[in-house]
């Protein structure tokens, strides 16, 4: 079986990195080659992330970069299409809800080939998020649906895709964190800033709803700063290059820390996947309004805050240890109060949330070239 592998965007190398180990352990069964549309573009990023999972380098790669959501769309179909006439696949595996994913999914059905999706099934039931309709396009076209939890396949369930197509494996990104847990821990960041385990928080912004409007950021920001002014501890905040974009144009720069204080919002590059897993491991508390590091706080058992009214993984909510908040300063202030206030909560890990979710993947996939 030849099977092209897609990644777009950062959170898809942890996703795509444990899936390609497992398949090349079946041998000569599968012939593998891995596409990166390029849809995120950041050199250093990017470079860092297949560092550290240890993914190969890319076969090809479409470079299509930035725009709008129809132009990148758009770019990447019409270069995908290219890749998929030259090498034939059998089955084109996509990961997540980027843009790429949607994309490159419409392109192989077209062509007729086969398409499976990995993380398939998960819902906010917010068609004002892009990746939710990225969601929803994907899974009703595709022939193998790979879930995380009991969750994902009811939504399937419900919008009528055939039972045999869901296939409930578990998560990769999860295999990629129990990998290298260990490894990220011995890491001498946390040293280096001088931050003692438990004694920090951690900050993530890049969704639009959160940083394309000044009053809302400048409000986030304020919130965080306020309360860790108060607790005498700092937040990390990782800036990411288009968040970093938006404080600068909306002047509110003087809101941040640079780390001269013990306390405070502290502004910090971004970091590769293992400096942002070692310091996530030991924070007491992160904010964020990404979807997977609701996941990856779950299972490290750190109290997560979503700056966000939904989630496509309430799974994370109701075993885990994650609550949504919204962008209100008011509600994000007093529930950061709260739960430093009290103890770590005890969420529990997820079914098949076990660092075999790559390998089933790998089983199904053997298993259909056997039929």
């Amino acid at each position: 079986m030849k099977i092209i592998n897609v990644v777009g965007a950062r959170p898809n190398f942890m996703k795509i990195a444990p899936i390609i180990e497992a398949i090349s352990q079946h041998g000569n069964v599968f012939e593998q080659l891995l596409v990166h549309t390029g849809q995120h573009y950041d050199a250093r990023m990017s470079r860092a992330f297949f560092e550290d999972l240890g993914l190969p380098r890319p076969d090809i790669n479409l470079g299509v970069g930035s725009g709008t959501h129809a132009e990148q769309t758009g770019k990447i179909m019409i270069a995908f299409e290219k890749v998929c006439l030259e090498e034939v696949p059998d089955l084109v595996l996509v990961v997540g809800d980027v843009n790429s994913t949607m994309a490159c999914t419409i392109t192989a059905k077209k062509l007729g080939i086969r398409v499976a999706h990995v993380e398939a099934g998960l819902r906010s039931f917010d068609m004002g998020m892009p990746e939710e309709i990225n969601r929803l396009c994907t899974d009703v076209l595709c022939d193998l649906l790979f879930t995380t939890d009991r969750i994902a396949n009811a939504n399937l369930r419900r919008e009528g895709l055939p039972e045999e197509r869901i296939h409930f494996v578990g998560n990769v990104m999860i295999d990629t964190l129990l990998k290298h847990r260990e490894r990220a821990a011995m890491l001498p960041l946390r040293r280096r800033w001088g931050l003692e385990a438990g004694e920090y928080g951690v900050l993530t912004l890049h969704r639009p709803s959160n940083v394309d409007d000044r009053e809302t950021l400048a409000g986030i920001l304020e919130a965080v700063a306020v309360i860790a002014r108060e607790w005498g501890r700092p937040v990390v905040f990782p800036v990411h290059p288009r968040t970093r974009a938006c404080i600068e144009r909306f002047g509110l720069e003087q809101m941040l820390e640079t780390g001269e204080q013990p306390w405070g919002v502290w502004v910090r590059e971004p970091l590769s996947y293992l400096e942002f897993l070692h310091l996530t491991m030991s924070a007491r508390i992160v904010l964020t309004d990404s979807g997977g590091l609701q996941e990856e706080t779950t299972v490290l058992g750190v109290p997560c805050l979503t700056l966000r009214p939904n989630t496509e993984r309430p799974i994370a909510c109701e075993e885990g240890t994650n609550r949504l908040v919204g962008n209100d300063p008011e509600r994000i202030r007093a529930t950061m109060m709260e739960v430093l206030a009290a103890p770590p909560p005890e969420g529990r890990t997820p079914e098949k949330w076990d660092g075999k979710a790559a390998a089933r993947i790998a089983q199904i996939l053997h298993d259909m070239v056997d039929k």
